[in-house]
This record gives structure tokens, C-alpha cells and sequence, in this order.
């Protein structure tokens, strides 16, 4: 591995030191954790840096939660050099009931922490979790708030953020995604006088429901190694055979990116060729996010965190499945013929007549083809397709 992740445990993302103090203990006695990641804050500075020392790359912290700062404090000291997340992103995908702005403000304060270190010479790699709520996500919503947490992280002084996006498994779609968000990052962050930021591309490998047979859902690292690559992703996100089955080990996180690797070297210096289809996706997909954003910003006099709360009030900014009580939920994605991902409800969405039309027409394409109809069972249908099996 190029870089290493350390997962925060449950506990210490909702801030509950004690229970996982207990959780501590507890794997101690019986000679095996008991928790389900890294209990970052409990273990220290001087735990953080026995890891850190025991290892030749870089480590960046994956806290899972709007609330990291303790654990982002106790990391950086420790001597990880990388933090995953974002403050709508986290906020919306993780909570039920914190309120954006909160979540908001708790990433402002890492992304200045972060802003601190590196005017001090420490470089402290950002990442965006894209994927949201690890369903199927629609390329322009991921986009919108990829953007959006891009410009609060820079505003306080962020000078290196990377643009997670999640894949659909779609090569044409997510090949397109991939191309497209850093040319919309761009152009915003000119827009707000920013022209010094570095944003390479991440991709997080299918971040949704994985198929039980190995087998299968080898098949499914393959593929997205093979979209990460032809869609010029800077660095990967792997994933392992045994997603379906629980907490993957060691040996299982090991198989995943020896898989990834290999894929890459077969594939060797090959380039996605010239193809008119994903310049349709990119076109589609740039309209539509830049729909969003611009609504978002206008709304919010210019201030993204602003426009972020009052766009969800709204429904102009909406994420599929997302648990927390400021999403409309009123958006409902579905795959078309071919497997990208269309909107079967846009919601409210700020889209003009035609970006809509399109989308439909793609729907009633695959309708037509499987002798169904369109509506939402299509959307709870797609949501566990990539997971089911082939075998009967």
C-alpha cells in the first residue's frame, strides 16, 4: 500500500471515551478486540505514534463522524498525516438528528488545524468521502457537496484536498464523474478568488452492498480497479472480498489491494480512448451539478455553509437514503439500461425541463427492454442489485 487507513472505532466517533475505554479493557481480557476500529483517543498521542513508527508509509485517519476533532488532534500529534472526511458529507451520512451547521463547524475546525500544521511545514493530506451514503448516488449530487466541503476546507486555509468519489460501477459514467470533478472544483474555487489548491482525484472502490460469494465480489474489485484507472483516479480506495460478511481481516484487506495492484499492472499504461459517450455523461453531469451549486450559493448569499443548510431546507441540495433529519429524502435514483445511475424523482432539484426529460427517457429505455414499469421499485430494486448473486 501506497498509504495506510486507520478506522475509528464506534465509540469514539459519537465521543463516547469511556464505553470505549470499556471496549479496551474488555479485549484485553479476552485476547481479541472487542471493537470494531481504532479507539483513537483513548490510545493517545503515544499510541498514535507507536503505529506510526511501525510502519514505512503514510497513515491517514478515517474517523467516520462529523464530530472528529479530538480525534483529529490526537491523530495529527500521533503523527498521522491524513484525515478522511467532510463536514456536510459526514454530518448528513452518519446523524440522525445533529444539525448541519454543527457538523459544519466541527470540519472547519479540523480543516484550520490542518491549515496550521501546514503553515508550520507539516503537509496534512484531506480526502472527501464522495460516496455519501454508499447507495447509489447520482455523479452531480456527490459532485455539489464534494465542491461545496472543498470550499468551506479552503476557506480556512486547506491548501490540498482530494475529491473521493464514490463509484457506481459504471465504467462510462464513473469514467466520466472522475473526469468531471475536478474541472467543477476548479472553476468554483476560481469563482471564490482560489487558485492555489491541489485536488487529485480519489476513488473509494463500491462503497455499496457486496455480493456473499467471494467469487462475485472479487469480481467486483476487479472492475472498480479497472474504472479507477481508465478514469485517471490519483490514488484508490480497495475494498475486500468478504465485505458481505462482517469486519474484514487482515488477510482479506491484503487479498483486496494485492487485487487492485494486479488489475493495474495487466492493464499497464492504457488509457480510457476518445469516446463520445462519456462526453455526454460529463456534459450531463456538469449541467446538473453546476444546477445545484449555483442555486446553493445564490440562496446562501455566497456562503457555502450557508447555502449548504438553507439548500437542505429546500430540497435544492438532496442525497438518497441519507438518515439525517435536514434531508428531504425526496430523491430517488435507479439504474438505466446500461447501469449508470438516472433520477427516477428528482425532488427539487433545481434542474431545467430537459435534464429531467433525460433522465426519464433513460428509465422508460430499460422499462421498456425488461417488460416492467418505472417507479420506485425500480429505485429498491437497484439499491442491493450489485449484491445478489448469479447462481440461483
Amino acid at each position: 500500500a501506497d498509504y495506510l487507513p486507520t478506522t475509528v472505532d464506534s465509540y469514539t466517533r459519537n465521543e463516547s471515551f469511556d464505553s470505549a475505554r470499556k471496549g479496551i479493557e474488555q479485549s484485553i481480557k479476552n485476547g481479541r478486540s472487542r471493537l470494531n476500529g481504532f479507539p483513537v483517543v483513548n490510545h493517545g498521542v503515544s499510541g498514535c505514534r507507536k503505529i506510526i513508527e511501525a510502519i514505512e508509509v503514510p497513515a491517514m485517519l478515517l474517523p467516520g463522524t462529523p464530530s472528529p476533532c479530538t480525534a483529529a488532534e490526537i491523530a495529527f500529534g500521533g503523527g498521522y498525516t491524513g484525515l478522511l472526511g467532510g463536514g456536510i458529507s459526514d454530518t448528513i451520512r452518519f446523524t440522525k438528528k445533529m444539525p448541519l451547521n454543527e457538523g459544519i463547524q466541527n470540519y472547519q475546525y479540523v480543516d484550520r488545524l490542518v491549515s496550521y500544521y501546514g503553515e508550520r511545514g507539516v503537509k496534512i493530506h484531506r480526502e472527501h468521502t464522495g460516496f455519501l451514503t454508499g447507495t447509489l448516488i447520482p455523479p452531480a449530487i456527490a459532485i455539489s457537496i464534494i465542491v461545496l466541503d472543498c470550499l468551506l476546507a479552503a476557506k480556512q486555509g486547506v491548501k490540498q484536498y482530494s475529491l473521493g468519489i464514490g463509484q457506481n460501477l459504471n465504467i462510462v459514467q464513473d469514467v466520466a464523474a472522475l473526469k468531471t470533478v475536478p474541472l467543477i472544483c476548479t472553476k468554483y474555487l476560481h469563482r471564490f478568488g482560489i487558485e492555489d489548491m491541489e485536488l487529485p482525484v480519489g476513488l473509494h472502490q463500491w462503497m455499496g452492498a457486496f455480493p456473499p460469494n467471494e467469487a462475485e465480489a472479487v469480481s467486483v474489485i476487479c472492475l472498480a480497479a479497472m474504472i479507477g484507472l481508465l478514469g485517471n483516479a490519483t490514488h484508490m480506495t480497495t475494498k475486500t472480498s468478504h465485505e458481505a460478511i462482517g469486519i474484514p481481516s487482515l488477510e482479506s484487506n491484503a487479498f483486496g489491494l494485492r487485487t487492485t495492484k494486479k488489475i493495474i499492472k495487466l492493464l499497464g499504461n492504457f488509457s480510457y480512448p476518445s469516446d463520445p459517450r462519456v462526453d455526454e455523461e460529463m456534459y450531463w453531469i456538469k449541467r446538473e451539478a453546476e444546477s445545484i451549486l449555483d442555486r446553493v450559493l445564490e440562496i446562501g448569499d455566497g456562503d457555502p455553509a450557508v447555502g449548504a443548510n438553507r439548500g437542505f431546507e429546500a430540497g435544492i441540495l438532496d442525497v438518497p437514503w441519507a438518515p439525517n433529519l435536514c434531508v428531504a429524502n425526496k430523491v430517488l435514483p435507479a439504474r438505466d439500461s446500461s447501469g449508470a445511475v438516472r433520477y427516477l424523482d428528482t425532488g427539487e432539484l433545481p434542474f431545467p425541463k430537459d435534464i429531467k426529460e433525460f433522465h426519464l427517457s433513460k428509465l422508460k429505455e430499460r422499462a421498456k427492454k425488461e417488460n416492467t414499469k418505472v417507479d420506485i421499485d425500480l429505485a429498491i430494486h437497484d439499491v442491493t442489485d450489485i449484491a445478489r448473486s448469479i447462481i440461483n
